[in-house]
């Protein structure tokens, strides 16, 4: 069974400045979501499934959704701030929706196959879709088998600012032990380093492997995920900052011993544009993959 790809393109960008998911930075207007799609295509994905806002959908299907409809099954789930279980509540002062667990949830009704997830506005390279799907195919029929892809953080920093990344705990086998988020982290003093709870500096290996939200599940993670929703908002429902995600439910099952997580490593260079300073380095990139004949000119006639 062919794999599906599932497309968090919700959030709003607000460090950006606008919606950076519909941003061009290829030759033809390209997106790092076309990027992302070509790649799938190719490593063996036959459906995407994109999770936006209701309050964009014309724009998106005008700059995203047409290029598709020819070359791979697409489908449309919504992710908004009332998209929550009947008999639930939550206070009348929240804007955002619940964070990137609930934007997966979101495709509960329409991914009945195993699946990976991914952000729509980072890019994480050909290498890395095709261990994925070969990662998704050899699960088919199984469940409580999930993966997540690693990269070596010094493939993952912003050449303009801090990020924040999941720091991986892997142990013996490459199962996911556990993913620490740091804040943060740059390159300083030709060091790469994060602050700590004290704001004290801390540095780390390059080779370090953190998450980039590039994961695989097999259907049964939207059970888990619903269940988890559920106590989420019981204890978080009046919270407007609280935010159910993929590693806090992941790490969940794993301290429970209800799944195994497998760390799979690329050897590719993430980027993408977390800071409107970073769209004309990933412009660079994309023209330098081109060059190299890794992507055509023009991805989609």
């Amino acid at each position: 069974m062919k794999p599906t790809l599932l497309i968090l393109a919700a959030g709003m960008g607000s460090r950006y400045g606008g919606l950076k998911q519909l941003d061009g930075i290829g030759p033809h207007g390209e997106t790092i979501m076309d990027y992302s799609i070509y790649d799938a295509i190719k490593a063996g994905f036959r459906k995407v499934v994109f999770v936006i806002r209701k309050s964009f959908e014309k724009e998106f299907n005008e700059l995203i959704i047409k290029k598709f409809k020819n070359l791979i099954d697409v489908e449309v789930v919504f992710q908004d701030l009332d998209k929550i279980p009947e008999g639930y509540t939550y206070s009348p002062r929240r804007e955002k929706p619940w964070g990137t667990n609930h934007a997966v949830l979101m495709a509960k009704d329409v991914i009945h196959e195993p699946f990976g997830v991914i952000n729509a506005d980072d890019f994480y390279g050909k290498e890395s879709f095709e261990i994925l799907s070969n990662f998704l195919q050899s699960v088919t029929d199984k469940k409580d088998e999930y993966c997540m892809i690693g990269y070596r953080i010094e493939n993952t920093l912003s050449e303009n600012g801090p990020v924040s990344r999941g720091i991986c705990i892997v142990n013996e086998n490459n199962e996911l032990i556990d993913v620490v988020e740091r804040t943060s982290i740059q390159e300083k003093g030709g060091a790469i380093i994060y602050l700590d709870e004290n704001g004290r500096e801390v540095s780390i290996p390059p080779e370090t492997i953190v998450s980039m939200n590039m994961w695989g599940f097999t259907p049964d993670y939207f059970n888990y995920s619903l269940e988890y929703f559920k106590k989420f908002l019981e204890e978080n429902s009046q919270n407007i900052k609280a935010e159910f995600y993929i590693p806090t439910v992941v790490n969940q099952l794993i301290h429970e011993k209800k799944i195994i997580c497998k760390v799979l490593n690329t050897p590719s260079k993430w980027f993408g544009v977390t800071y409107a300073e970073d769209k004309p380095q990933s412009i660079l990139k994309i023209n330098e993959l081109i060059r190299k004949g890794i992507y055509p000119e023009k991805l989609f006639d």
